[in-house]
């Protein structure tokens, strides 16, 4: 099993940052793929980035490249979304996943943390 903890969301401008965390604990955590997730109002939850177990490949959805970057800690077992250039339309509650690789994360995680609001003013 594999717990997980996101953390960092809030309350932000148009134009503004956030940076989010994701907290991992459990069995071989570090040989795990992770990613992050986003569900707003109304919508389905949508892939926006993963990155591999080793922390060497990325992948990210159109919507984030070019303003969002994932990355990780192994040793601390924790993996960040740095925001940038906030949008109205990025207002949702942003998921932590993982899987065993990270085309299986971007398809869909075996295991999710609980979420964190993130709320992006006009």
């Amino acid at each position: 099993q594999v717990q997980l903890v996101e953390s960092g969301g809030g309350l932000v401008q148009a134009g503004g940052s956030l940076r989010l965390s994701c907290a991992a604990s459990g069995r071989t955590v570090r040989n795990y793929a992770m990613g992050w997730f986003r569900q707003a109002p109304g919508k389905e939850r949508e892939f926006v980035a993963a990155v591999s177990g080793s922390g060497g490949g990325t992948l990210y959805a159109d919507s984030a490249k070019g303003r969002f970057t994932i990355s990780r800690d192994n040793a601390k077992n924790t993996v960040s979304l740095q925001m940038n250039s906030l949008k109205p339309e990025d207002t949702a509650v942003y998921y932590c996943a993982a899987a065993l690789n990270i085309v299986s994360v971007k398809t869909g995680g075996n295991y999710w943390g609980r979420g964190t609001q993130v709320t992006v003013s006009s």
